[in-house]
């Protein structure tokens, strides 16, 4: 099983804007209060510190060409990361940034995998895994 957070509503190239990705918006966009913005620096610190970036890796990866619709989700076994994703998604909700959580035993083709996460690209990007309401 995988797990994904992210916006219910596609962005403009039919992906599905990942809880990094939303957040990180709102953060370089200065729309935090500050301890906001502690929370999602100190956060992104931690995520950055305690796994791989796949474009370490692949720098092909999230190439809008070659994969424009490539999209991260947490291995279900991934706790200590999974775990540490509320802080984001309190920020979302401060803010009315509707997310959902996404959980899907085949979300696309892999094309980077790691102890805790794959990439894929999606079999079928509008199709409906797994919807679970923006609760934790």
């Amino acid at each position: 099983m995988f797990v994904r957070f992210q916006s219910p509503i596609p962005g403009k190239r039919g992906v599905h804007t990942g809880v990094f990705g939303l957040t990180n918006l709102l953060g370089r966009a200065g729309r935090l209060t500050p301890d906001e913005h502690a929370a999602w620096r100190a956060g992104n610190d931690w995520y950055d510190a305690a796994y791989p970036d796949p474009t370490d890796t692949d720098p092909s990866v999230y190439d809008e060409t070659a994969h424009p619709r490539a999209t991260a989700w947490f291995k279900e076994s991934a706790t200590q990361l999974i775990d540490r994703v509320p802080p984001y998604l309190a920020i979302l909700g401060a803010h009315g940034v509707e997310w959902i959580r996404v959980e899907s035993e085949d979300p696309g083709r892999v094309i980077y995998e790691d102890d805790v996460q794959i990439v894929v690209d999606p079999h079928d990007p509008a199709a409906r895994t797994s919807f679970h309401p923006a609760t934790w």
